[in-house]
C-alpha cells in the first residue's frame, strides 16, 4: 500500500518503494533521514556536479524553506550511468552498499521500457521513470559473459514512445553481442 503519515517502515522498504515503483514519498523520506548535504557531498565526491538533490519530489508551498525557489532535482544520463557503473563494481561507497543498491535495482517492477527489448535470460538491474515529458531508463545489463551499463534521457513522453526504448535496447544489445562474439 502506499505510504500514508504515521507509517512506521524500515529504511530498506523506503529504498524498496523509491525504486520499484518509483514512490515520490519515500524518496522525501529518505532525503529527510539521509539529509541533502550529505546526499550531495556524496554526489560532489563522485564528480556529479549539477546532479545535486536540490529540491523534494513535492509541490513548493509543502518544500522545506530556503528550498521552495530553487531549481528542480535534475541529473543526466552520463551521471547516472557512472552510477551504475560504480554499482556494478562495487565502488558506490562500498562493496556492501554496492550489492544491496543492485539487489534493490534488480527488482525493479517497470519493464515497459529498455528491459523489453532484452533476451529474456538477460538480469536487468534499473531504475526506470518520466516526469513531464521526459521518459528514462537506466540500469545494468548482465547475460552470461556480456555485462554493460545502459542510460537513456529522452524529451519524450512516455505514451508516445511507442517501442523505440525496446526498439534501441535490442539493437545495442545484438551490437555488443556481436562485438564480444568476435573478441
Amino acid at each position: 500500500p502506499l505510504l500514508r503519515s504515521g507509517d512506521t517502515v524500515t529504511i530498506n522498504y523506503l529504498l524498496d518503494l523509491m525504486i520499484t515503483r518509483s514512490d515520490n514519498s519515500a524518496a522525501n523520506c529518505l532525503i529527510d533521514i539521509a539529509g541533502r548535504k550529505n546526499i550531495n557531498a556524496t554526489m560532489l565526491a563522485n564528480g556529479w556536479k549539477g546532479s545535486e538533490v536540490t529540491r523534494k519530489f513535492l509541490s513548493r508551498k509543502l518544500e522545506d524553506q530556503g528550498y521552495d525557489t530553487i531549481r528542480g532535482t535534475e541529473t543526466n544520463a552520463r551521471h547516472a550511468a557512472e552510477f551504475m557503473y560504480k554499482v556494478q563494481t562495487n565502488q558506490l561507497i562500498n562493496p556492501w552498499v554496492s550489492m544491496q543498491m543492485k539487489a534493490l535495482l534488480a527488482r525493479q517492477l517497470d519493464h515497459s521500457k529498455l528491459a523489453q527489448g532484452l533476451p529474456a535470460n538477460t538480469m536487468f538491474s534499473h531504475k526506470t521513470g518520466w516526469w513531464s515529458f521526459y521518459t528514462h531508463d537506466v540500469g545494468i545489463v548482465e547475460e552470461e559473459k556480456l555485462k554493460y551499463v545502459i542510460a537513456v534521457f529522452t524529451p519524450v513522453k512516455e505514451d508516445q514512445l511507442n517501442d523505440r526504448l525496446k526498439l534501441l535496447a535490442q539493437k545495442i544489445h545484438a551490437m555488443l553481442a556481436q562485438r564480444d562474439q568476435n573478441k
